[in-house]
């Protein structure tokens, strides 16, 4: 296993000792550029998802920033708890296909509401897919996507 994966692997399973939950992490990085950590079903769910999955990007963050203070060639994690993550990105899609519909039956743009990164993804995926065009305007926490009908 590459050092970077290991080295997360270990870190994550650190901090989540810190907690009382001795669990094993799964790691894996299919691409090589992102770090997959997936934390089993436990009793903790909930705490280490937090509201809207907060908890769990700050957890991310701080995996990825150990990383890079150690100087490890590949910085990026993404963190599931339970596959929150994934359940979150197949609702998403299939809130996104009906978005999709509306504006191809309609005709007309569509905005959908301010959502993260990783959100927002899932959504232009979606609509590429279908497609259509999506972009995403405004800054910060109002940063969202505006679907659009194909020239």
């Amino acid at each position: 296993m590459e050092p970077s994966i290991q080295f997360a692997k270990k870190y994550l399973e650190d901090l989540l000792s810190f907690f009382g939950l001795n669990t094993d992490v799964h790691a894996t990085s299919e691409d090589g550029e992102v770090i997959e950590l997936n934390i089993p079903s436990t009793h903790l769910n909930g705490f280490l998802i937090g509201q809207r999955g907060e908890t769990v990007r700050a957890i991310q963050f701080m995996v990825s920033s150990a990383l890079k203070s150690n100087g490890h060639e590949i910085t990026r994690v993404n963190v599931d708890v339970a596959e929150y993550k994934k359940q979150r990105s197949d609702r998403l899609a299939k809130t996104a296909e009906e978005w999709v519909k509306q504006v191809q039956e309609t005709g007309t743009p569509y905005e959908v509401r301010p959502m993260n990164a990783a959100d927002r993804r899932v959504v232009h995926k979606v609509a590429a897919d279908a497609g259509l065009v999506s972009e995403s305007v405004g800054e910060g926490r109002d940063r969202h996507i505006v679907l659009k009908p194909a020239e």
